[in-house]
């Protein structure tokens, strides 16, 4: 009898690790990608074993389909596109192990519809992507390369309600996710990191898109941790550690004399470190359009280069009288040191910038040195602001 329970008992424990091994799972209506062929093992081109478990998860209509990406593997793909819509209103991604994109660009294989990223999930609603993996886009052969012909690692296309968290993003030929056309979507507990020297590698750009909140994650990238372009709305940005990198911009908008507008922006609880810029607000002169409603509040800074900047003249063009209306912009409760001399720099164009609000900002220099500011053709605010500022023009 004590043979027999032990023998059970063996059996018992080593049933997860069993289930593991041939790809077993205790998560309802699963698609688990190993059962689909997914070697796993760093090198084996694994894509089709992706895209044939989202085709049947995508087609199931059963619960919520979750496709699994299980831990402990290395999972070599080309450039996917999970394609919606499906037919189950939610669906789950659970990114438990490794995705890694081709080592080397040359050994890319991309067509005319994936070119410009590599992990592509598009028009997918109710899509939760999560699971404490990691994705690793292999950038950094891609860094000596004109930034254009670079592609970005993750982008999520007209996915409304979406999440995407729990996750790590290392190393992106460009930015690490690109939010293109969304409605509703929560970012939060992600990891974007890749080197400070790396070029364009933004943590989050956002285009075209309203209800973004993006939340409690660290982004440390060598550009804009979060850079929110033109048809951008209601975004939410707390509670993000940023840098090194460019800090959380607006634009650049306007580029070619287009017509842009982003409204309705509360960027709070951030601390930089060590970055380019802190709050940046980048227009071209010669477009047109509007950027307005915008707060950054609550902001902590950690020898951050340009603390506080409005450029509304961002490679000004030759259409002078013509630019991307910048108004009701609020600066509020900022706290820290700048590398740079001047902590403030207001730089508006000839059509100038209104409503612009500057409150409780104490910044000084690394050594405790005051700081200084410089502002033209804007019409400020401002009380117990440190440096202090006086406009000049509008």
């Amino acid at each position: 009898m004590k043979v027999l329970f032990s023998l059970l008992l063996v059996l018992f424990i080593a049933s997860p690790i069993l289930c593991a091994k041939v790809g077993k799972s205790n998560i309802p209506n699963a698609f688990n990608i190993l059962k689909y062929g997914a070697k796993g093992d760093g090198h084996t081109d694994d894509s089709n074993a992706f895209l044939k478990a989202w085709k049947d998860a995508c087609s199931s209509t059963k619960g919520t389909p979750t496709l699994i990406v299980p831990a402990g593997k290395i999972f070599m793909t080309q450039p996917l596109t999970f394609q919606g819509p499906c037919k189950s209103r939610r669906m789950n991604v659970m990114i438990r192990g490794t995705i890694t994109a081709p080592k080397n660009r040359e050994h890319w294989k991309s067509d005319s519809n994936d070119h410009d990223s590599w992990i592509t999930f598009s028009h997918i609603s109710g899509l939760v992507v999560n699971g404490g993996g990691t994705l690793n886009g292999q950038g950094a052969s891609w860094w000596d390369k004109n930034g254009s012909d670079r592609p970005t690692a993750v982008r999520f296309l007209g996915c409304d309600n979406l999440k995407h968290n729990s996750l790590t993003h290392l190393n992106s030929p460009k930015n690490h996710i690109s939010i293109t056309g969304c409605d509703g979507v929560l970012i939060s507990n992600v990891k974007l990191i890749a080197p400070e020297t790396s070029p364009n590698t933004d943590g989050v750009d956002i285009s075209s898109s309203t209800k973004v909140f993006i939340e409690h994650s660290t982004i440390s990238t060598g550009d804009d941790c979060v850079a929110i372009n033109s048809g951008s709305k209601f975004i939410n940005i707390t509670n993000v550690k940023c840098g090194p990198g460019h800090g959380i911009s607006i634009g650049s908008l306007g580029k070619n004399g287009e017509y842009a507008t982003v409204e309705n922006i509360y960027v709070a609880h951030i601390t930089f470190t060590r970055t380019t810029n802190g709050a940046r607000i980048k227009t071209w002169e010669g477009g047109s359009g509007y950027a307005r409603k915008i707060t950054y509040k609550n902001i902590t800074l950690v020898g951050v280069k340009n603390p506080v900047i409005i450029d509304q003249q961002y490679n000004a063009l030759q259409a002078i009288g013509k630019g991307v209306k910048i108004s009701d912009v609020t600066f509020r409760n900022f706290r820290g040191t700048a590398k740079n001399k001047k902590a403030i720099e207001l730089n508006c164009g000839s059509i100038g910038c209104t409503n612009i609000v500057l409150e409780e900002i104490n910044i000084f220099g690394l050594n405790g040195e005051r700081m200084s500011s410089s502002c033209k053709n804007a019409h400020v605010t401002s009380s117990s602001c440190n440096p202090t500022v006086a406009c000049i023009g509008k």
